[in-house]
C-alpha cells in the first residue's frame, strides 16, 4: 500500500494552523519560589548531569525495569491513575479513561491535559509564563490526588507553542538537553511531592510518541530520551506509536484495518480496507474531527486514538497486574 506522504512546506503551514497558540491562554508564573535546580535549567544555562530520582523503596516485584508485569507475582492493590500531557492527551483522554476504568486494578482515573504544553509547563518554580495553572502542576496534583500511576504524554512542543520553552528551537542540541533536564526535574518534583505528602511515589509512564511527519529524526531522539529517563528512574515506557507506523517505521495517513476496526462501525473507513489515522488537513492529531483552539476530547470515531490509547492502557495494566 502506498502511504500518503506530505510535502514539508505544506505540512509546515498546516502545523502552524492546527497548533494551539499559547498567547491566548498563557498564564503568569505560578508564584512559587524558583528553586536553584529549576533555575539552572533555563535556556542558555549549562545542564550538568545529575542522578535521576528513583522511586522511593520500589517493590522488588515492580517489574518497572523490564517495562511490564512480572510472572507469578500478586497483583497490586487498585490504584488511581492521572493523565497529563498536551493536545494529543487532550483528544485521547476520554478513550484512555474508558479503557482504564474497565479494569478492576484502577480505582479512579483523572486527567489534566492542556493543549500546546510540554514538560516544563508542569514544573513548579519555572520562571516566566506557563500554560498550566499552579493548582494543576504535577507536584500539586500528587499532593491533592495521591495517584499511584501518572501517565506523561508530550509530543515535544517548543517555542511557538508554549512560552516555557522560549528561545529553544526544534532539534537543536539545546532542545534535547533542555528536554532531558526538564524530565529529570519533573521526576524529582513528583518524588518530592509524594514524600512531603507521606504517600508512595507514583510510578511514571512516559509515552513514546508516534512518527512525526515533518521531523522524523526529532521524534526518534525524543523517544530515546523517554527510554533513558524511564530506565534511569525505574519507571515505565509505553510505545504510543506501536500500531501507528508505516512499513518503513515512519508517518503514514492510512494503515490496514485490524480485526477490531473491521468489526466496529466508523473505524475502517479508509480506501482499500484501511484505517484513516489523520485528517487530510491535520497530520499531527489523530482525532478525525477538527481540532479547535484549546483542544477537546475527540468527539469522533478515530482509529488512531483507539490504537494510541490501547498501547498506553496495556502498559498501565501490565504494571498493575504485578
Amino acid at each position: 500500500m502506498d502511504a500518503k506522504r506530505w510535502a514539508a512546506p505544506v505540512l509546515a503551514a498546516l502545523l502552524v494552523a492546527v497548533a494551539v497558540g499559547w498567547g491566548a491562554v498563557s498564564r503568569s508564573d505560578d508564584g512559587d519560589p524558583v528553586d536553584e535546580a529549576v533555575r539552572n535549567q533555563a535556556p542558555g544555562r549549562a545542564h550538568p548531569a545529575s542522578p535521576d530520582p528513583a522511586p522511593d523503596s520500589p517493590s522488588p516485584s515492580s517489574g518497572a525495569e523490564s517495562g511490564g508485569g512480572g510472572g507469578g507475582t500478586a497483583p497490586r492493590e487498585p490504584q488511581d491513575v492521572l493523565y497529563l500531557g498536551d493536545s494529543l492527551a487532550m483528544e485521547a483522554q476520554d478513550i484512555l479513561g474508558d479503557r482504564l476504568e474497565r479494569s478492576d486494578r484502577v480505582d479512579a482515573y483523572t486527567s489534566e491535559p492542556v493543549a500546546g504544553v510540554t514538560v516544563c509547563d508542569y514544573l513548579q518554580g519555572r520562571p516566566g509564563r506557563s500554560l498550566v495553572a499552579a493548582e494543576n502542576k504535577a507536584a500539586a496534583l500528587v499532593k491533592e490526588r495521591e495517584p499511584g500511576v501518572i501517565v506523561l504524554q508530550f509530543w515535544g512542543n517548543t517555542w511557538g507553542y508554549t512560552p516555557c520553552m522560549e528561545g529553544v528551537e526544534w532539534g537543536t542540541p539545546e532542545y534535547y538537553e533542555r528536554y532531558a533536564a526538564d524530565m529529570r526535574a519533573l521526576t524529582g518534583q513528583i518524588a518530592d511531592a509524594a514524600r512531603e505528602a507521606d504517600v508512595p511515589r507514583p510510578r511514571l509512564v512516559w509515552v513514546q510518541q508516534p512518527p512525526d511527519a515533518l521531523h522524523p529524526d526529532r521524534i526518534e531522539q525524543v523517544n530515546a530520551l523517554y527510554e533513558q529517563q524511564a530506565e534511569n528512574s525505574g519507571d515505565l515506557l509505553a510505545d504510543g506509536g506501536r500500531e501507528l507506523r508505516g512499513d518503513d517505521g515512519r508517518w503514514t495517513q492510512y494503515l490496514p484495518c485490524n480485526d477490531h476496526e473491521r468489526r466496529t462501525a466508523g473505524l475502517c473507513t479508509g480506501p482499500g480496507d484501511t484505517a484513516q489515522l489523520h485528517r487530510d488537513d491535520d497530520p499531527l492529531h489523530f482525532c478525525l474531527a477538527p481540532t479547535p483552539e484549546g483542544g477537546r476530547p475527540c468527539p469522533a470515531r478515530s482509529p488512531g486514538l483507539e490504537r494510541y490509547s490501547r498501547a498506553v492502557a496495556d502498559e498501565v495494566a501490565d504494571y498493575l497486574r504485578g
